[in-house]
């Protein structure tokens, strides 16, 4: 066993002590695993998140884990604290987890990296279709990479909605969004309930101007950031994409009905909106917990407004991987198989009202929101965030064959184009994807 990795596991023994609570004959074949001798239990690490909530959960599942299988011993440790950025050099050196979560720009990099295991053979044995059609397709078709390789299942569903204060709709004297409204509906809400026409109290509406973000509006513009043709090609810069951003930058810069993270003095968008400071704001159903808890006004949401192309929300692409360097890739999968579990989707729901990635459980997640919050649930129609699963209007951030990188370069354009307003999309997208195409060389 590499020494860090036994270092690991050791300091992991440590901490456990402290902790309360304490198919086809192709996918055979490829499945190998170190031989372990009859009645050895077999030591498992398993990184997920860092927040208050998540380890107290992980580590009270883990117990039913471990009384299913008294043969593997998981350890449970928190993600470092720069995960994009610590990750890589773990892989390299052996001391990476067995088990991990990921998600965003940087988990597709890990599985074009090779760091992460190739789980078709074991999903092709163990995983019945029907459990594989709960989830967004979308998102499952994700977790692979352009040659095939399939390095991650869901872990949960976020999705993207708008939410908004209905107090104020209501003082504006204004209709609540409805479920085909359009770019131009959401503008004209946007301008009733900015500056002056809303008493000076807040603006319109606010999102995160960062890549899957702004991407939902590319996509329903009819634009993408990657051919889906070709993986090296940026499309960025052509007109459905230059389409979407400038109407964005018009949002922020020219009308001022968006607030640029600046005007907010980058405070989180979701503490923006319960403070009053948005009328609405594109955020997830990972927010709703907060902005339920926080609000002391009427929450309403919405789905993503129509655009020329159509409609596009995210799925996000959370998901559990087993790292390619595990010596024990058979019991690895045995967790993954249980963190990919209806009782744990649950647990995570129950526990911060996390989105499960199976269709199935949707309702007993409303459930569990409606009990905590039933008053601020009462005509809340929270199967808002489902409907583009259900639906099949999800959309995953787009994947380049080489990820590293790219969404430093995009950022700084969407930074330059609507919070700073110091340029004009069609030549600062064309700049970025000159960029992101010398990356693909």
């Amino acid at each position: 066993m590499h020494v860090k990795r036994l270092l690991l596991l050791l300091s992991l023994v440590l901490l456990t002590a402290c902790a309360p609570g304490g198919a086809a004959d192709t996918a055979e074949s490829a499945i190998t695993a170190e031989e372990v001798p009859a009645g050895e239990i077999v030591q498992l690490v398993y990184q997920d998140w860092r927040t208050d909530w998540f380890p107290g959960m992980a580590q009270a599942q883990l117990a039913e884990f471990h009384a299913a299988h008294p043969n593997i011993r998981v350890f449970y440790t928190p993600d470092p604290e720069d995960v994009p950025g610590e990750m890589p050099g773990m892989f390299q050196a052996g001391s990476a987890a067995d088990v991990i979560s990921g998600c965003c720009d940087f988990f597709p990099a890990w599985g074009q990296a090779g760091y992460l295991l190739d789980l078709r053979p074991y999903v092709e044995r163990d995983l019945a279709a029907d459990v594989i059609s709960e989830w967004d397709a979308a998102q499952y078709e994700a977790f692979f990479t352009p040659d095939g390789l399939q390095y991650a299942l869901p872990k949960y569903h976020g999705a993207l909605a708008v939410y908004y204060n209905k107090d104020l709709f209501d003082a504006a004297g204004l209709a609540y969004p409805a479920a085909d409204w359009t770019y131009d509906d959401y503008l004209a809400a946007m301008t009733a309930l900015t500056g002056d026409a809303a008493g000076g109290l807040a603006w319109g509406s606010t999102l995160d101007p960062i890549y899957d973000r702004v991407q939902i509006h590319v996509n329903a513009f009819g634009g993408h950031y990657v051919n889906p043709d070709d993986p090296t090609d940026c499309v960025l810069d052509e007109e459905p994409a230059v389409a979407a951003l400038e109407w964005l930058r018009a949002r922020f810069q020219d009308d001022g009905v968006m607030a640029t993270p600046l005007a907010l003095n980058k405070l989180e968008t979701r503490r923006a909106f319960w403070e009053g400071r948005v009328a609405m704001v594109e955020d997830g159903s990972w927010a709703l917990k907060d902005i339920l808890a926080n609000a002391d006004f009427r929450v309403g949401i919405a789905p993503f407004p129509t655009g020329p192309a159509g409609r596009a929300t995210l799925a996000t692409t959370d998901g559990f991987a087993i790292s390619a360097g595990t010596p024990h890739p058979q019991e690895a999968w045995e967790l993954l198989k249980f963190l990919v579990s209806e009782q744990y989707g649950l647990a995570m729901a129950e526990a911060s009202f996390l989105q499960p990635a199976r269709a199935s459980l949707v309702e007993q997640w409303a459930e569990f929101i409606r009990a905590d919050y039933p008053e601020q649930t009462a005509d809340l129609d929270l199967a808002i965030f489902a409907d583009g699963h259900v639906r099949g209007y999800s959309v995953t951030a787009e994947v380049f064959a080489n990820m590293i990188g790219v969404r430093d370069i995009t950022d700084a354009a969407f930074e330059d184009i609507l919070t700073l307003g110091q340029a004009q999309p069609a030549e600062r997208l064309a700049a970025a994807c000159a960029e992101i195409e010398a990356l693909q060389e």
